[in-house]
């Protein structure tokens, strides 16, 4: 990295499409006559079903499917780590109110009339089967695993369907956008900016710690060069391997957040036009100058009417299907058949019509 900025990363992911992946790795981890069994029943007689996760008002859930949920659920917040002991069972209870949600979900978006999008399924189908065409177990349990699969691109097409008629929203009224504006005053703040330049000595990182050490001595008499009178800019071109020395070091105005904590440790001592001492980072020794520092202040109301609008209606979106959620789950008749993978509170009691079964 010749970058001393850190880049700003977006990881999102589709979660009804990591439970796929998952279910797929799943089943493609059983035997091919194992992997396609379906959802297991309640028995008429009201003993536990083996296999049974939860029944929310009449809707099995697996323990499969709670197993899959779990595993791309890992994936996504932990990065396949196990979970801290400590959060296990919050995490668990998470996941378990995500599924229960989804069946209630499912079940209102079938009352509403929706339909799944055939030709997507059929297409998305299509794409799984050439991405496994080469797994043996795949192809051997190929016809028991499509129907399960199937379904569960059905359910994802309807939710997405439903949650996409729930959260649409208008456009909002002028006082409304400015009613956010004046009750939200930090998100229309301008954070303290800061324009810097460097002279970047790169150093990689699994070097010993001599090659580091002679880079601090060189950057030492860098900094002694400037204090001299030496042209920072002209020093930046001939010794910098940050990707601004071809302009002289000139890192323009940047924001926290964008630095190392290190950086910012050293910048926010510094006054305008005053060089630092060398400074340690990642990608090896860095010399700063301060050039100009803007403090944080309040936008105005025209300059980001736009963006309130779209957090307006984003916080009315995100509002609308909350309780959507909340009054499905509040009147539903949710059984939990298996404790082990729904930990109790405690003191704080279950979820709102939660009930575990005897």
């Amino acid at each position: 990295m010749t970058d001393i900025r850190r880049p700003v990363r977006a990881a999102a992911r589709v979660a009804g499409t990591a439970i796929v992946r998952a279910l797929i790795a799943a089943m493609i981890g059983l035997a091919a006559a194992k992997a396609g069994q379906t959802a297991p029943e309640l028995p008429r007689s009201g003993t536990v079903a083996s296999g049974v996760f939860a029944v929310v008002d009449g809707t099995t859930i697996s323990a499969r499917e709670f197993d899959a949920a779990y595993a791309a659920a890992v994936r996504q917040k932990f990065y396949h780590r196990a979970p801290p002991e400590e959060q296990l069972g919050e995490f668990r209870r998470e996941v378990g109110d995500k599924l229960i949600s989804r069946a209630l979900l499912i079940k209102e978006a079938a009352r509403r009339g929706i339909e799944p999008d055939a030709k997507r399924v059929a297409e998305t189908l299509a794409a799984y089967d050439q991405r496994y065409s080469a797994s043996p177990q795949w192809q051997k349990g190929r016809e028991a695993m499509l129907p399960g699969l199937k379904r569960e691109l059905e359910q994802q097409s309807v939710l997405g369907q439903l949650e996409a008629k729930v959260r649409a929203v208008v456009d909002p009224a002028e006082k409304d956008v400015r009613s956010y504006f004046d009750e939200h005053p930090e998100l229309f703040v301008e954070p303290e900016r800061v324009r810097l330049s460097v002279i970047l000595l790169r150093v990689d990182p699994s070097s010993p710690r001599l090659v580091r050490d002679k880079a601090r001595e060189e950057a030492a008499a860098i900094v002694k060069r400037l204090k001299n009178g030496a042209d920072f800019a002209e020093l930046a071109r001939l010794h910098s391997g940050d990707v601004t020395a071809a302009k002289g070091g000139d890192m323009g105005f940047v924001h926290r957040g964008m630095l190392p904590q290190e950086v910012h440790q050293v910048v926010d001592d510094l006054k305008p036009g005053v060089v630092s001492p060398p400074v340690s980072v990642l990608e090896g020794v860095a010399v700063l100058r301060l050039d100009d520092r803007k403090p944080a202040h309040r936008m105005e109301f025209e300059d980001v009417r736009k963006r309130a609008a779209d957090l307006w209606k984003r916080e009315q979106s995100e509002s609308r299907w909350r309780e959507l959620a909340a009054r499905l789950r509040k009147a539903a008749n949710v059984r939990i058949m298996d404790p082990s993978r729904y930990p109790a509170l405690g003191d704080a009691g279950t979820a709102p019509r939660a009930q575990s079964a005897r």
